[in-house]
Formats: structure tokens, sequence, C-alpha cells
């Protein structure tokens, strides 16, 4: 036998060995990392997170658009440059790969009523020339809100909440008017420069602010073709 074998003294310390290097097969297996999350992925998530904490709902429209909800019902005229197909990948008269994701308005307002909190997040396609800032591909995440008695003000103080918590720290943000069809007035919003603080850097173009959106209040019309009395409702995009 194994006493006989290895001797009174062997076997204990063999047992001893035998206990320690003793395999517990009902513990779970050591979980293998594959990879990290991606930076568009990130930042997607973290977006997310902050506007439904704002109180917005996400809504994911479809990549493949019509020329309605795309241009049409947002009030872009038949003639306006955006429509040429420099611009827009169109796949025939009537359908494109949307251009931007502010095409999901027109849809959220003709099967839901006011009060409307909600965006929409994705990838959108346009005909430009790649470069270090821009591609033919992008994600873009549209946000509105609709309801009696919104006001300039929300949208301002909106935007100053949303992007303090986006880079952790209290932002200065300065608003330039400018033209969207979908809304009136229009601006384009730049944020002070978080990286050298308004001195001038690479990353702002020695200006000292980063573009970061553009935004306004809803167009009437937009309302409208929303079916949405714009004489009794107000919103922001």
């Amino acid at each position: 036998d194994l006493q006989k074998t290895f001797g009174k003294f062997e076997l204990k310390e063999l047992n001893q060995q035998l206990e320690s290097e003793k395999i517990d097969i009902s513990l779970p297996g050591r979980k293998r990392f594959l990879g990290r999350v991606h930076p568009l992925s990130q930042m997607i998530e973290r977006v997310v997170e902050i506007l439904t904490e704002m109180g917005f709902s996400v809504y994911y429209s479809p990549e493949l658009e019509s020329d309605y909800y795309n241009y049409g019902g947002l009030n872009y005229p038949e003639d306006h440059p955006a429509r040429d197909m420099q611009d827009t990948y169109y796949v025939d008269e009537k359908t494109l790969l949307r251009s931007h994701t502010t095409s999901f308005q027109q849809r959220v307002m003709e099967n839901t009523q006011p009060p409307i909190r909600m965006i929409s997040v994705g990838k959108c396609y346009r005909n430009e020339t790649i470069s270090t800032r821009s591609h033919v591909t992008f994600h873009q995440v549209d946000a509105f809100y609709i309801d009696k008695g919104v006001t300039f003000g929300d949208l301002l103080s909106s935007l100053e909440e949303f992007y303090s918590k986006l880079f952790n720290q209290k932002v200065e943000i300065r608003v330039r008017a400018s033209y969207f069809p979908f809304v009136e007035p229009g601006m384009e919003v730049d944020v002070r420069c978080t990286l050298c603080s308004g001195k001038g850097c690479r990353l702002c173009k020695d200006s000292g602010w980063l573009e970061v959106c553009g935004a306004g209040m809803i167009h009437p019309e937009v309302l409208k073709a929303g079916n949405i009395d714009p004489d009794q409702y107000s919103g922001f995009a």
C-alpha cells in the first residue's frame, strides 16, 4: 500500500501537497476581457446618460430615411443646397441616407402629444471631403423639447447644464446667430476651450472657443407639419 511504499512521514507530506494543489472545480472561471469600449461608444453612452438624467427619452430612428422626414417636414425649401447630390447620398428620388438625426422630429411629433422631451443618436452620412476633422460618416445626437411656455432661456440653461456635466466642470458658453431651416431664431453654440482655458491652442484653432452644436427655437412651420399648434406650444432643438 502507499504507506509501505512512501513511509509514514513521506505519505503525510504527500497528502499535504495534494491538499494544497487541489482545485475546486465548482469555482467560476476567470473572466477574460477581449478589449475595451470604443471611445465613440463611451462618449455616446455618456451623452445619453446625461440627457436621460435631464428628462429626455431615447428614440431610435432609421438611417435609411425619406426625403420628407429628412428635409421636407423640417422646412427645407425645395431648392435648398443641402438637397443637392453633392451633399446627400440618395438611394432613389425619395429615399436617402439620413444627413442628420434631426430627421426623427416629425416622426415623434406625429405620434406623441406634448410635452415631448426626446433625443435621437446614431450615424449620419454626408458627401463631404474627408479630413482630420470631418468624414462622410459621423455620429450625431439630436434633442428637442416641446411644451407650453418653452423659452429661449430654457434652451440656454439646458445647454449650460448639459455641457457642464459633459466636461465635468462649469463651462462658459457663447452663441452666434446662424441659419437652420427648422429653427427660428437659430444659433451656433461655442464653449470656452477646456484645454487652454481660452488662451488659444491647436484644438480650438487659437480662437479660445470650441464649436459644439447648432440650436434654436423650433420653427412654427415645423410644429404645424407635426400637427402641433404653434400658438399653444413652443420648443427648442
